[in-house]
């Protein structure tokens, strides 16, 4: 069997595989945060292995010299499909062979740093597959980031949390399709909001499938668009606010950094102006606000973050009225951006804490919670518990 030049031998470093590119209609920006993560990934302290996934969704282990090009400048990870290097997942492999190519047999890894955004990398549904592999993985478990993707089933959780949240409207795909609830969720938004109003998908991100809509004519048409991404939809009031982020890490006791205002210079903070345009927004951190306005939010984020069973890490993000100055609580991201100009490392390094360290926090908490569900009872043995 060959083996896979510049394959790193098992020895004192911890072993990273790092997945990016993905399925969803991140999978650009994954590339990008990707290329960052890995810059600043300690390389006395880790070695890594780079895993690309398609559009299609294949897996492929990729060349060491990828590595030296992000090093070497390059912003952005590419991925070479090579079939003896499509990586093969090997359920209860644990850290000892979790994946297999062709090319190099079993991979051993230490933990597993998913850059991931949006569908099939933060859903919930690749931390079962991590679950099931049985090995460390950084950011939040199975249930944590199917509610951080679901922005109603999140809202829902926070309502019964007693957080402040802006007010919606859920619309299913089956209720859309019948011609008498269609009219009546159109008229309770129109009587209840008013124009303008938003439209997005319940889980997508990044803004993907969100509209700003004027009208009844504009309304039904984002609705039809925002079920291309989703079989649930949300109806959102247009509110007068500032948007104001902050980052969260931890797992049983989180932590809440300095938030951060964005101040987009597009009509609202879309795709484009989070990733395409350069000048799309202004990031001022910290946040221009009042100390016991910070405070108010860093406690509210813990909370949510709480409330939305997450750990690892979270993005919280929250507008306030200019018109009341009122605190809603908007949206979680469970895998934030990691680009040059994302908020999330650089709240974390406002408070103190550098890109380079907060990775280092990130796999940390990753390994101590997969510790400590490793210390659960999975098995039933007559007489237990008596």
């Amino acid at each position: 069997m060959e083996t896979h030049k510049g394959i790193p031998p098992i020895g004192s470093k911890k072993r990273i595989a790092v997945l990016y590119g993905g399925k969803s209609g991140e999978h650009e920006v994954s590339l990008v945060s990707a290329a960052s993560v890995v810059r600043h990934l300690n390389q006395d302290r880790y070695d890594l292995f780079l895993i690309g996934i398609t559009h299609e969704g294949e897996w492929y282990l990729q060349a060491p010299t990828y590595i030296d090009e992000v090093y070497q400048g390059n912003t952005k990870l590419r991925i070479e499909e090579r079939p003896e290097y499509r990586v093969q997942v090997i359920p209860g492999g644990k850290k000892e062979f979790p994946f297999f190519t062709q090319a190099t047999g079993p991979l051993s890894i230490d933990v597993v740093f998913p850059v991931l955004h949006g569908t099939f990398g933060e859903d919930g549904t690749l931390q079962g597959l991590l679950e099931m592999v049985d090995i460390p993985y950084v950011g939040a478990g199975v249930l944590g980031s199917a509610i951080g993707m679901d922005k109603g089933t999140a809202k829902i959780l926070w309502l019964y949390a007693g957080l402040p949240v802006v007010p919606f409207i859920q619309l299913r795909l089956p209720e859309w399709h019948s011609k008498e609830q269609r009219e009546r969720i159109i008229e309770k938004a129109e009587r209840d909001f008013r124009y303008p109003l938003f439209v997005k998908p319940s889980r997508g991100g990044s803004s993907v499938g969100t509209s700003k809509v004027l009208n009844r004519p504009a309304l039904e048409q984002a609705i039809e668009a925002a079920f291309l991404w989703d079989d649930k939809v949300l109806i959102e009031p247009c509110v007068n606010a500032r948007e104001i982020e902050c980052s969260v890490t931890g797992n049983e006791e989180p932590a809440a950094y300095t938030p951060g205002e964005i101040v987009p210079t597009h009509e609202f903070y879309d795709y484009d102006a989070k990733y395409l345009d350069p000048d799309g927004a202004r990031l001022l951190i910290p946040a221009e606000l009042e100390e016991t306005e910070l405070k108010t939010i860093r406690e509210l984020a813990i909370k949510a973050y709480q409330a939305a069973e997450l750990s690892g890490l979270a993005r919280v993000d929250f507008f306030v009225s200019r018109d009341t100055g009122q605190i809603f609580l908007n949206e979680v991201n469970t895998l934030p951006g990691f680009t040059s100009i994302s908020m999330f490392p650089r709240m974390c390094e406002a408070s103190g804490l550098p890109y380079g360290e907060l990775l280092d926090t990130l796999i940390a908490l990753a390994e101590k919670r997969y510790e400590r569900q490793s210390k659960r009872s999975y098995t039933y043995q007559q007489g237990e518990g008596q």
